[in-house]
């Protein structure tokens, strides 16, 4: 198959979260498997370093409710994938990738500039999969503009993955004006036109990164006023769970850390959280379970619990806490208070730091992800095949990936609780780390459990290929 894959953000290109990882992850993949695949993407401000390995594909006129420019491709060659980046400075060389007034005109831009460059590729796909509401007006202008002009536009499906549904790119009415087309209700809801909304209504297939969420967001609950148009969408919805690139998070073959194995771990951890303590000043009883957090400072993520846990849990045990990310400064300056406080147990790094991300989960014995809601999430399965066990609460794919430990069959891969509550969140915790100081077999158990579970990129890209396949033959 001959996929086109369009995507905002792309590791290590442009990130600001895990699509960027899934665009780097599933096209890697689809190619292990024999599909060609072409992946495209907006050329930042930060890309502007890899532009010597690009080469020149061309140029388009790009006319959008009487704007008219101009947008240049320029192509990537890396490992087999074909990286298609749309260069128009105006819209794209910022300093951020999201968060502007113009949002609509720059996405727009982009969706027709998709659309344009397939006529530039070698071969032209047989599927275009779109991700989140970036991309989410492609299929409408696909179906407007372009299936009348040759039979490979008019072949050509779609399919839309959602990847977090709170994210819906809504937008004042008057941006219709940009898709040079009458008035449709495919783009409107709740009177402002919304992308996502557009791809719901117009792909030919749509995803979500794992089955619970898939079954969640069909809820008033998860659903985010969307759910209605999803439940008329229900038989072309389908939920698969994301995956993670052995190549990038392994134990085994991590220049990041010092490498361990399923067999050795009890070494790597010992050996990783020794370097961490020294990079960082903690305490240097190794023999003390550390609890870390990789992610967003956000509500959806939960991390006010964290907050309302995390002192009494210092004060109650003698485990080790560290925490990296970044986002709402109430809670980065609550995390640098406790730092400040207790600065041999409470390590903290306030922004994104990829090596010391991947030090932290080889180096930690238990992970904290207590989501709000979660499509898919990445860190619980990163946590896992680096032997750190993850406390979660049962949503989207939190639910799908994390076994809860018991107790009397000594199964499961982690700890998980039902309701949003701090409570319920710190006696999960706490059992974790009593389990670590008092039961070390049956904690060894679990990590031995987790690291075997098979979260790849590779049965990740498999599922898709099937479902390619039943887009096709539809």
């Amino acid at each position: 198959m001959n996929i086109a894959f369009v995507s905002s953000e792309v590791f290590p290109y442009s990130k600001t979260g895990g699509l960027a990882d899934i665009a780097h992850f599933l096209p890697k993949g689809l190619i292990k498997h024999g599909n060609q695949v072409t992946l495209i993407t907006p050329y930042y401000k930060s890309i502007s370093k890899y532009h010597h390995d690009m080469e020149f594909l061309g140029r388009k006129n790009i006319i959008m409710g009487g704007i008219e420019t101009i947008v240049n491709f320029f192509i990537l060659k890396k490992d087999d994938l074909d990286i298609v980046f749309i260069q128009n400075m105006h819209y794209f060389e910022r300093d951020r990738f999201y968060g502007y007034n113009d949002d609509a005109e720059r996405f727009t831009c982009f969706s027709y500039a998709a659309l344009e460059v397939l006529q530039l590729l070698k071969n032209f796909p047989n599927i275009l999969h779109l991700n989140d509401w970036q991309t989410g007006m492609i299929p409408y202008l696909l179906d407007t503009h372009y299936r009348h002009r040759n039979l490979n536009y008019y072949k050509l499906h779609t399919l839309l993955t959602i990847h977090n549904l709170e994210y819906q790119g809504t937008f004042d009415p008057y941006v219709s004006r940009f898709f040079n087309s009458d008035f449709n209700y495919s783009y409107i809801h709740f009177e402002r036109v919304n992308f996502l909304k557009a791809g719901i209504d117009r792909a030919t297939k749509i995803n979500t990164v794992s089955p619970n969420y898939k079954n969640e967001i069909l809820t008033q609950q998860y659903g985010f006023s969307l759910d209605g148009s999803l439940r008329n969408r229900s038989n072309d919805l389908v939920g698969i769970l994301n995956g993670i690139d052995e190549d990038t998070f392994n134990p085994k073959v991590d220049d990041y850390i010092y490498k361990y194995d399923i067999k050795t771990y009890k070494k790597g951890k010992f050996e990783n959280k020794r370097q961490l303590y020294e990079l960082h000043n903690l305490n240097h009883d190794l023999n003390k379970p550390l609890v870390a957090y990789v992610g967003r400072y956000a509500n959806q993520k939960g991390v006010w619990m964290i907050k309302d846990t995390l002192e009494e849990i210092i004060q109650t045990t003698d485990a080790n806490f560290f925490l990296l990310g970044s986002g709402d400064p109430y809670y980065e300056n609550y995390f640098k208070y406790l730092t400040d406080k207790y600065p041999d147990r409470v390590g903290n790094y306030a922004g994104y730091n990829e090596s010391l991300a991947h030090l932290i989960y080889a180096a930690s014995d238990i992970f904290m992800m207590p989501s709000e809601f979660e499509p898919c999430g990445l860190g619980q399965m990163i946590a896992m095949k680096y032997g750190s066990l993850p406390v979660v609460r049962e949503t989207g794919g939190l639910k799908d990936t994390v076994e809860p430990y018991n107790m009397f069959t000594k199964s499961g891969t982690g700890f998980s609780f039902a309701n949003l509550s701090s409570n319920e969140f710190k006696s999960k915790l706490l059992e974790a780390i009593h389990l670590y100081e008092e039961n070390p077999d049956d904690f060894n158990k679990l990590i031995q459990q987790a690291m075997h579970k098979d979260y790849t990129n590779d049965k990740m890209a498999l599922t898709y290929i099937e479902l390619y396949k039943n887009i096709l033959g539809g």
